[in-house]
């Protein structure tokens, strides 16, 4: 199952699951469970994907409610299991892949429209590739199938670009201005 079948998930048993129906949040947590690992296969140490998967379950379950649109589910899930992941990471090794601390500090120094002019610059120096998918994603609000559908590409091609873009404008804020 990919993300795909995630967004192709009956909404019905999303709203369900959402007004308290107990067998609808059973068949929910039993068809976003194969995602769920598998995102956290790629995001966990091996020794936490069990361990994130049972949590990412238990906050689906807990906070189904706080949901409020229900085509973002699939990304809902898969913020929480990174989530998951970076908070078990920094527990049992004192890891955190991304420095959010040092995000913190660049951000209270900035004022909004220096953050504002650094993005921009930022997303000008991105390859036109990973632009056009970060704007579409994020400035227009496209959802990957539709991104797909406007660059012509494969789902995966978008969430792969996706997941660069975002790295890339990142370094490029955090370092390049520093």
């Amino acid at each position: 199952m990919d993300v795909g079948s995630t967004l192709e998930l009956d909404y019905t048993i999303i709203e369900a699951a959402r007004g308290g129906d107990r067998e609808a949040m059973e068949s929910l947590l039993v068809t976003s469970q194969p995602d769920v690992r598998r995102y956290a296969m790629k995001h966990c140490k091996i020794s936490d994907v069990d361990d994130a998967v049972q949590e990412v379950l238990i906050i689906i379950a807990r906070r189904l409610e706080s949901l409020r649109i229900l085509a973002a589910f699939s990304s809902w899930i898969f913020k929480s299991v990174q989530r998951e992941c970076r908070r078990l990471g920094r527990a049992a090794l004192n890891f955190d892949p991304y420095d959010e601390a040092e995000l913190e500090q660049w951000l209270q120094v900035k004022s909004q429209d220096q953050l504002l002019c650094e993005l921009v610059d930022a997303l000008q120096k991105l390859p036109t590739e990973y632009r056009d998918v970060i704007l579409l994603k994020d400035f227009h609000q496209f959802s990957l199938h539709e991104i797909a559908g406007e660059l012509n590409i494969g789902l995966a091609a978008v969430k792969s670009r996706l997941r660069r873009a975002r790295v890339a404008a990142r370094s490029l804020l955090l370092y390049d201005n520093a």
